[in-house]
């Protein structure tokens, strides 16, 4: 192949190819090996695009496990059933279902919270969502006081934004730390300064530390809420945009949210294999505090088991993704435990269930009260009231504490699902039986940490020196 005779990008253009990554490697070989005619076209079949995927025309059906029994929640369920509709028109979808706690977050099409989607052979990164594997941990301290363990507990969880500093972190375990390194979307200093920093911290908005006691025993029991903080936020982020490069190629007609990762793709196996890794990482951060506790106490555990509620799960080649909806069916955790912990409010019991799995529910049930509202409307709504009046009126009789020693009022009981309602819609749908309880003694949540956070303090610092400049120069 002379000179005159060589390819460049325009002649795979030509020839019907979109411009990517191969190029640059394909024009080099072609022109090396003087390929042409059927001969370079033989080579260049490996490049070609699979055939787009089209939307399924009507959504695919569904399990709808809530009713309004309000105007306001007669709002709520027509917005989950909208977006929800939009959700089951992407090509991988197989089945779906809604919780008794759904509320809508974001746009049309985004799965709302208490929801389940299930696809074939592909990973949805948007419908577990940026919280990856956000859990519950309970954890049994026997006959002890419940006050002295909510003590213990202040010193050893931590909430608001960033991380610990070095000299207050928990330990990162070596077997975990290589798992870290040994997988693509996990191996760089980033990702591992941040699941260093992050470790036994438990992020702001509805996560907390619960304490209680047990209805059927009365031991004194910590349950925690949390996510997987930095390290989930940054592995949600990669994996967005792989999912993102494969949707332009396979399905453009996909809402962005919805975009996926083939499974059967080298990166949809070792996104998969991240997704148990940044699991363990979070087991592990719950177990730092309900340790810690305990140690500080120079207490045993008497007994302990968790479950995740915003995480995907597999069961051949179907995956199941759970926007905050609690897994009831056995194989979907591989801990031998078969309870699982359902929150409502800070003012109400915590649920300890057993589940079957039906048609209806697909093996999850709700995993919490849930909203009707937004927080601002919620705020609004309480604007006749201070911020102490709501406090006292709804918190009376617990210990309830912010970690930024500021009340935010959207993490309040008003601020949530009626809970009769969804323990009624429990039972209606057959979405878990209640098993025990663990009744309310108080809580610790991160609180309105805004309000007071570094960066409105320098600001409101500046403000007051130029308003004082100003006034000095009248």
């Amino acid at each position: 192949m002379n000179k005159e005779n060589k390819i460049n990008g325009h002649t795979l253009i030509e020839l019907g190819y979109t411009p990517d990554k191969w190029f640059k490697e394909a024009i080099v070989h072609i022109n090396e090996n003087q390929l042409s005619g059927e001969a370079m076209l033989e080579y260049l079949e490996q490049f070609k695009s699979d055939p787009v995927i089209d939307l399924h025309k009507e959504s695919v059906g569904f399990s709808v496990n809530i009713k309004a029994e309000n105007d306001l929640e007669e709002v709520n369920v027509d917005s989950v059933i909208k977006t929800m509709k939009e959700v089951m028109k992407t090509p991988t979808v197989v089945d779906g279902a809604v919780m008794p706690d759904a509320c809508p977050t974001g746009a049309i099409g985004t799965i709302p919270v208490g929801g389940v989607v299930a696809t074939k052979n592909a990973i949805h990164p948007g419908m577990h969502s940026a919280d990856i594997c956000c859990s519950v941990m309970l954890t049994d301290y026997g006959k002890v006081d419940p006050k002295s363990i909510l003590d213990a507990a202040q010193t050893a969880t931590h909430f608001g934004p960033g991380g610990r500093d070095r000299s207050e972190q928990y330990r990162f375990p070596t077997e975990l730390l290589k798992a870290f390194e040994g997988n693509d979307f996990l191996n760089d200093q980033q990702m591992v300064q941040a699941a260093r920093k992050h470790l036994g911290t438990q992020g702001d908005g509805n996560h907390f530390l619960f304490v209680g006691q047990s209805k059927l025993t009365g031991n004194t029991m910590v349950v925690t809420h949390h996510g997987s903080r930095g390290p989930g936020a940054l592995l949600f982020k990669r994996a967005m945009k792989i999912a993102e490069r494969y949707r332009k190629k396979l399905s453009p007609d996909t809402l962005k949210q919805n975009a996926w990762i083939p499974f059967d793709s080298k990166e949809g196996e070792e996104y998969w294999a991240a997704l148990q890794i940044i699991r363990e990482w979070t087991k592990q951060n719950h177990t730092c505090i309900h340790n810690s506790i305990a140690e500080n106490m120079n207490i045993k555990v008497e007994n302990r088991f968790w479950n995740e509620h915003n995480f995907v799960f597999q069961e051949n080649d179907v995956f199941y993704h759970a926007k905050g909806a609690t897994p009831i069916k056995k194989s979907f955790l591989p801990e031998d435990n078969q309870l699982r912990l359902i929150p409502l409010n800070m003012a109400e019991p915590i649920l300890i269930v057993d589940g079957k799995t039906t048609e209806t529910n697909l093996g999850f049930a709700p995993h919490g009260a849930g909203r009707n509202t937004s927080r601002t409307q919620h705020k609004k709504s309480k604007a006749h009231m201070t911020i102490n009046e709501v406090f006292e009126e709804e918190t009376a009789g617990l210990d309830i504490r912010f970690y930024s020693n500021e009340i935010d009022i959207s993490e309040l009981p008003s601020a949530y699902k009626n809970a009769q309602t969804v323990r009624n819609q429990m039972d209606e749908f057959g979405l878990g039986k209640v098993v025990d309880e663990v009744l309310p003694y108080g809580s610790i949540m991160a609180g309105d940490w805004q309000k007071n956070a570094p960066w409105k303090i320098k600001k409101r610092k500046k403000q007051e020196a130029r308003m004082k400049k100003l006034n000095a120069k009248k």
